[in-house]
């Protein structure tokens, strides 16, 4: 990264005082919290990997390379005029223009997220930001009309020799690779993490990593789980972090995001030029991420590519030509035989209600030892709209050093009944673990009426008064709670009433039952209007919640200037 950003600055500069001065003027333009010091590095006071940096199978990309170029030293100055095309002679002006289609998918991705996610605030300039650093907005915009890549753009094979090492996951439908990942398309996601944070964003049916609306939208979904509110600066770390683990990414893709809020405009799509300069050059002679790979990628060797010679007199490095390659050490995943039960509670919730028990596995080995630092996916299985929190059904966690895995908390939506939650191993095929939870109906415990006032009518007339009632549940306002108001014979005989008060339906006819009523954000119903026959007496309204509340509502009818006192039962009919 040293190496790029001061290839960066010497460009114009004669000297490498020149150079320090330009590193003091771009430490005034990066984000918030980002310094340079007198040597050209980075430093950021609160942007250290969080616990939670690897959650989403260790990185969105699998923490795979990325073009570390930062941006001009001057943001364009006036900033152009949103929509406009060509390219301003303002400085910077040819990095400052985004391709139209993928500055258009962007918009949209954030757009939606202000919608689906309002608490994240999203800005489609960190999402800009990312493009520009994961794949030069998908290879200088070479895109078709349904903002398609014209080619495939790949990362290179991620296994173990100089990148992370992530076995094949998706039999190759992706990066055409049925050995190990490779990170797809313009926001370069690993297939592992496509496969649950995929999004179809330009609405054609298909969830493609190579379609800049699709990825993007997917981009904002990954970076806005977990509840963070990306107008917080440690919750804009993180979520970076989570999509490349990497200080110099962060500080790269901070850069960026700054450059763009000063400032940018629409170009031609394929008029862009893609960024200099790689976080892998020098590592190896390996495939790099390029936006223009052959259509088709290459079928993958049978095992892992040799590693690159060391140089001459590396410590510790043999040197005897055609020496072996070593066999690589097993990772923490490769140990694993199965995942055990840690003492998983019953998973059970009210509607609406968060879970308040959570799944616990442990990863262990086939002697029973436990294994850390293996990342399990749990994934919520069938018809519900019961996610974790954040809104997402699926999280990764990597397990401590006990072997242990807790899911985030499950937050019941509105759908009962029973579901899955399955724990998988991401990177390894073992059996995983499947667990049963269902979420209840709402209930409440108690119901009672708002109003004391006597509720009266004259025969063939109509209550003046709506019975409004307020349902609780342990207190608590009981809210979307169903409710049954039904006319009955008296209060020792709960069958409906055939004479007496009655609600009318849509079509006017009389109704004594009425079922599919619920309470408001508030616990509250307020009752359709009632009207009166010509039988007069004290009658019941009996009204029953989900959870065995009830309540009793005496309704007297009588005629005008009558003296006859309440009942405990409706009179017998003339």
């Amino acid at each position: 990264m040293a190496a790029q950003f001061g290839m960066r600055l010497r460009k114009g500069a004669a000297t490498t005082a020149v150079a320090a001065v330009a590193v003091a003027a771009l430490s005034a333009s990066q984000a918030p919290g980002v310094t340079v010091d007198d040597h050209g590095r980075q430093t950021a006071s609160k942007a250290q990997p969080a616990p939670d940096a690897t959650a989403g199978d260790g990185a969105a990309t699998g923490n795979s390379p990325y073009y570390t170029a930062l941006p001009p030293l001057n943001s364009p100055n006036p900033s152009p005029t949103p929509g406009a095309t060509g390219s301003p002679a303002s400085t910077g002006a040819a990095e400052a223009g985004i391709p139209a289609t993928v500055l258009d998918a962007y918009k949209k991705a954030e757009a939606e997220l202000r919608e689906s996610k309002p608490g994240c605030n999203l800005p489609w300039q960190l999402l800009a930001a990312i493009g520009q650093v994961e794949s030069g907005q998908a290879g200088g915009g070479r895109v078709n009309a349904d903002g398609t890549t014209i080619t495939p753009i790949l990362g290179p094979q991620l296994d173990g020799n100089g990148f992370a090492l992530i076995k094949d996951t998706d039999g190759g439908k992706y990066d055409g690779n049925s050995s190990y990942d490779q990170a797809v398309g313009p926001m370069q996601f690993i297939p592992s993490t496509w496969a649950w944070a995929g999004r179809d964003g330009n609405g054609d049916g298909v969830k493609d990593p190579n379609n800049v609306y699709d990825a993007a939208l997917a981009a904002g979904h990954y970076l806005c789980r977990n509840d963070w509110d990306l107008s917080v600066p440690a919750d804009l770390d993180q979520a970076i972090l989570s999509y490349n683990n990497s200080q110099d990414y962060l500080h790269t893709v901070l850069s960026w995001l700054e450059y763009y809020r000063k400032g940018t405009h629409e170009i031609p799509d394929g008029s862009g030029s893609v960024p200099s300069g790689r976080s892998d050059d020098g590592q190896k002679a390996n495939p790099k991420p390029s936006p223009t790979p052959p259509a088709k990628p290459k079928p993958p060797s049978s095992g892992p590519s040799s590693p690159s010679a060391p140089p001459s007199g590396t410590p510790g490095t043999p040197s005897t030509p055609g020496s072996p390659s070593p066999t690589p050490t097993p990772t923490p995943t490769d140990t694993v035989d199965h995942l055990a039960d840690a003492g998983t509670p019953k998973l059970t919730a009210m509607a609406g209600d968060a879970f308040t028990k959570k799944i616990s596995i442990k990863a262990v080995t086939k002697t029973g030892k436990a294994v850390g630092k293996v990342r399990v996916r749990f994934s919520v299985v069938g018809d519900t709209d019961t996610t974790f929190t954040g809104g997402e059904t699926v999280a990764t966690v990597v397990t401590n050093s006990s072997g242990v895995a807790v899911a985030p908390t499950l937050q019941a939506g509105e759908k009962t009944g029973e579901f899955t939650v399955r724990a998988t191993v991401v990177g390894r095929a073992v059996t995983g673990l499947d667990y049963t939870a269902s979420v209840t109906e709402r209930v409440a415990d108690s119901v009672v009426r708002t109003s004391d006032t006597a509720l009266t009518c004259t025969p063939g007339g109509e209550f003046a008064e709506q019975a409004e009632v307020k349902a609780t549940y342990k207190g608590a306002v009981a809210d979307k709670v169903a409710v049954t108001a039904t006319l009955i014979k008296s209060v020792l005989d709960p069958t409906e009433n055939d004479k007496g008060p009655y609600f009318k339906d849509a079509d006017g006819k009389t109704v004594r039952t009425l079922t599919g009523l619920t309470t408001d954000a508030k616990g509250l119903l307020t009752l359709p209007k009632l009207y009166a026959d010509d039988n007069t007496g004290t009658f019941v309204l009996r009204i029953t919640t989900a959870g065995g509340a009830t309540l009793d509502i005496q309704l007297t009818v009588a005629a005008p200037g009558s003296s006859a006192s309440p009942s405990p039962s409706p009179s017998p009919s003339a």
